[in-house]
Order: structure tokens, then C-alpha cells, then sequence
């Protein structure tokens, strides 16, 4: 129980507690010489005496035991031992930010390791781990949009559903102008001193019921930051599909992305547009991202401190008052 109490304490006067070694001084003294010094009574035999080993004479020591402990409880009282409860207290202005990320079949493409939705996926979730005072979101899409974990600052579940991103349960394609438009309205409530959109793609827009041009107005009218990043190497990259006995084979196909649409959308809104050809780009460009969308956040830390010495000093008194109890009856001296 008493280490348990000094696990977490720190003394405010530690130099106090060199005073400690006081106490095995004493103790030196008293088996050495203190505890002969007692009063002398003159028999004529000790004969009587041989066999007697009374309970007084078993305690005889206890008082200066509790002399000592009363000494070693003031000493640490005196020291001052503390605990400290630290408070972080968050001011400023946030960046709300949904991450728009194509799911689509052709991110299965293995030009990325070990494709690329895998390493889209890993450097969202550093991205979001290093964003930790910021609301951020996800909105996925293919042929058709979908949102996945709406803005939050829940980072634990929102990494969660980044992992599990995929496009198994959605139309296949390539909807922009859906995927945008779905982000977008996700910020619209958003009272954040900036709004950002990073709209991640490998493809050319073949889908969805909002084309991209009616999406980035909207994002521009909301005064809506779209950074776009176009993902795939140049020329091909190779495919997984399934052959005609239903094996899985990897098939060359062409690489299509639409930059002209991807840094139209970008400059029209006031991001970047940024081309990832490998691994090693895409968590460069990221990084870039994170660099130009500061967050305005001022942290202060409060600590707190409680005074422990009160049960120390308690035992001190307890030890005191059970020495002068012990001398004023059992070893109580007659003249």
C-alpha cells in the first residue's frame, strides 16, 4: 500500500528528505548505548528474575520504534510530496477536411505496392495521424459516391473506416463530379475557418449525376479548397482480372488519368494539383499538403497540484500519540 502511494508523488522540497538519515544514526545510537541508560534497582538475589520473561520486557523497544517512525513520517510531510494532474486546453482555428478517395477497380493496379488503393489507403492514415487537432472525413466513390465516415474528430474510427475503404458494394466507374459534389456537401455545415476537399483519382470521370464542372462551382461558391491528386504511372501498369476459368491473372492496361479536368478543378478552387507516379510521390505529395494546410491551434498545458503530506503527517501524530501512551502506562516510572 505505501508504494503504491509514492508511485506517482514528486517531492516539492526533496532536499528535506536527506534529513532521513538522522533516523539509522539514532537507532546506531540506541543499540549501542541509548537503551542502557535505565534506572538501577539493588536486590539480593537475581535468582527470582532468571525465568521471567515478561510482555512489558518484549516491548520494552517498541516507544523508541515509534519515536523513530513519528520522526520519518514528519521528515516526508515536511518534504512535501505532491501529485500533479496535467490539463491541455485547445484554442484556434481548425481545418475541417473530407478525403475523397477513388475506389474504383482500376485501383487495384499493382504500379503501387502493393496496389494502389492499399498505398492510398496507408498514406491517408498518416495523414490523418499527424493532423490530430483537425475534423476530417471520407467520402469514397467509383461508378457512384458513398460516404464513408462523416467529418469527425474521431481519428481512432476514422482511420478504422480509411482501412476498410473499398469499392465492392458500389457501381464500377469513375463519377469526379459525384465524388466532389459528395465531399463538398459534407463541409457545407462546417463553421471551420478553412475547408479543404483532397480528391484522390486514377481515372477519367465516366459516371455519376453530378458532372465535375457543376461540382468544383459548388465547391468555389462554398469557398472550398480542392487539392487533386492524379495516381498511376505513365504508359501501364498491371491489372488484375479474372481469366476465363476464373483465375486471377495480371493484365497490362493503359493508364488514363483526365489532369486537365483534375488541374482545372484544383486552380479554379484554390488548391494543387499533384501527379503521384510511384510510392515514394505519393506520400511526398501528402506531405506537401499537410505543409501548406497549417493548422492556426494554440496549445496550452495546465498542471495541477494536490498535497499528499496530510496522511503523512497524520501517521506522524498516530506514532507520537502511541509512544506517549506506551510511556504513561506500561512503561510508566515510579519514583
Amino acid at each position: 500500500m505505501l508504494r503504491n502511494y509514492f508511485e506517482h508523488i514528486e517531492f516539492l522540497n526533496p532536499g528535506i528528505l536527506f534529513l532521513l538519515l538522522v533516523i539509522p544514526v539514532l537507532a546506531g545510537w540506541y543499540i549501542s548505548y541509548g537503551h542502557r541508560l535505565k534506572g538501577t534497582l539493588m536486590v539480593s538475589s537475581l535468582r527470582s528474575f532468571r525465568n521471567i520473561r515478561s510482555f512489558k520486557s518484549k516491548l520494552r523497544h517498541l516507544p523508541f520504534v515509534f519515536r523513530l517512525l513519528a520522526i520519518g513520517f514528519v521528515i516526508l510531510a515536511m518534504a512535501r510530496p505532491q501529485t500533479h494532474n496535467d490539463i491541455r486546453k485547445t484554442e484556434g482555428e481548425g481545418i475541417d477536411i473530407v478525403l475523397c478517395l477513388d475506389v474504383s477497380g482500376s485501383m487495384l493496379a499493382q504500379d503501387f505496392r502493393p496496389n494502389r488503393l492499399e498505398a492510398a489507403r496507408k498514406v491517408a492514415i498518416d495523414f490523418v495521424h499527424n493532423r490530430p487537432t483537425d475534423r476530417i472525413g471520407l467520402v469514397i466513390f467509383a461508378g457512384e459516391s458513398f460516404t464513408q465516415c462523416p467529418v469527425t474528430g474521431d481519428h481512432a474510427v476514422l482511420e478504422a473506416q480509411i482501412s476498410q475503404a473499398d469499392g465492392s458494394f458500389l457501381k464500377d466507374g469513375t463519377a469526379i463530379g459525384s465524388g466532389l459534389a459528395t465531399s463538398v456537401d459534407r463541409l457545407r455545415s462546417s463553421d471551420a475557418g478553412s475547408k479543404v476537399v483532397i480528391l484522390l483519382t486514377d481515372g477519367e470521370n465516366n459516371g455519376g449525376l453530378i458532372d465535375p464542372i457543376t461540382a468544383r462551382e459548388i465547391a468555389k461558391s462554398m469557398h472550398i479548397k480542392v487539392y487533386t491528386i492524379g495516381m498511376g504511372s505513365e504508359g501501364y501498369a498491371g491489372m488484375p482480372v479474372r481469366g476465363a476459368e476464373g483465375q486471377v491473372i495480371i493484365q497490362q492496361e493503359k493508364v488514363h488519368i483526365d489532369e486537365s479536368l483534375l488541374k482545372e478543378i484544383a486552380t479554379e478552387t484554390g488548391g494543387q494539383y499533384f501527379r503521384a507516379k510511384e510510392d515514394r510521390d505519393l506520400n511526398t505529395i501528402y506531405r506537401e499538403i499537410d505543409r501548406l494546410e497549417k493548422t492556426k491551434v494554440t496549445i496550452s498545458d495546465t498542471r495541477i497540484y494536490t498535497e499528499r503530506f496530510y496522511p503523512l503527517a497524520l501517521m506522524a501524530i498516530a506514532f507520537i500519540l502511541g509512544e506517549l501512551l506506551l510511556r504513561l502506562t506500561v512503561f510508566r516510572q515510579f519514583p
